[in-house]
């Protein structure tokens, strides 16, 4: 209860709490059914549809995990769910959204959220892959707890960035840095997918933290499953035709300085690794992380 009032006073000091929607995405219902826009791609049986669809459950047991993926696939926008993650102990265990494109090259934008033994927090780790290199892990810990309530967690891609969103508080940007030899998401339409699986080779302290299957089965709760973006395929590029959406216009080309001063908030309290300083694996500073603002 102290831990959230201090956060709560820290979001207010910084505006974030009031204002950080001032330049964040357009609102959009949150109530669509999950069959709208997605299909289980396996283990479907350990899919439950509650209230409609509007809200499903993913469970995680000693047979199998699931996951699902959207219908269509997309070339820019904005994205989002809400999501309330495996509580307990959930070490082993990771609840992943992101978006990926199909190719062997293929270009992704993660959310993993890796598990961890009760009473130690989460883990959310973003990634960015670009022509099929990634290894750009950024890691914190959240200022809250993920398995009490439902949070918002949305990614708004556009020709100029890549903005990882917590209930809109930017965590983490990828600039476009295509003029320094930084390959950048534009051409290989990307769907939605998210999934429940474990992973206790590496997910919790590296795997030391084993997932404890006497817990299970560990149940991940998701609802609105926000789509605005432009739908393309591999065949018809149809979002490069289309003209300027609302996600590339200028006040979405850039944080403005509330949001930077939101992303300094997030690592200066809660950023645990950040590859872009990371020297052991990136003796010089990799092209990309010269374009992410000192914050």
């Amino acid at each position: 209860m102290a831990r959230g009032l201090i956060t709560l006073i820290s979001l207010c000091f910084l505006g974030l709490v009031s204002e950080t929607t001032r330049a964040a995405p357009p609102r959009k219902p949150i109530d669509v059914p999950f069959q709208n826009n997605y299909v289980p791609t396996w283990a479907g049986d350990h899919i439950k549809y509650i209230n409609g669809g509007t809200e499903v459950q993913l469970y995680l047991d000693n047979y199998t995990g699931t996951g699902f993926q959207s219908t269509g696939s997309y070339l820019f926008g904005h994205f989002s769910m809400q999501l309330k993650l495996v509580p307990g102990d959930s070490a082993g265990t990771v609840t992943a959204f992101y978006l990926s494109s199909q190719n062997s090259e293929h270009d992704e934008i993660d959310f993993e959220f890796l598990g961890n033994r009760t009473g130690q927090p989460y883990i959310v780790q973003t990634n960015v892959f670009t022509g099929g290199e990634g290894n750009r892990e950024q890691r914190i810990y959240l200022w809250f707890d993920p398995t009490k309530d439902y949070h918002s967690y949305s990614v708004l891609w556009n020709t100029y960035q890549i903005v990882f969103f917590v209930d809109e508080v930017p965590i983490r940007v990828f600039k476009n840095s295509k003029d320094v030899g930084v390959k950048f998401p534009f051409e290989q339409p990307m769907k939605i997918y998210s999934s429940l699986w474990n992973a206790d080779d590496w997910a919790t302290r590296g795997g030391v933290e084993k997932t404890d299957w006497a817990k299970s089965p560990f149940v991940a709760s998701y609802r609105g499953f926000h789509i605005d973006g432009c739908e393309s395929s591999e065949e018809a590029k149809i979002c490069a035709t289309q003209g300027m959406k609302w996600w590339d216009q200028k006040v979405f080309q850039d944080l403005d300085g509330l949001q930077y001063r939101s992303l300094s908030w997030v690592r200066q309290k809660y950023t645990i690794y950040n590859y872009c300083s990371d020297r052991s694996r990136y003796p010089s500073m990799p092209a990309e992380c010269t374009r992410d603002r000192d914050v």
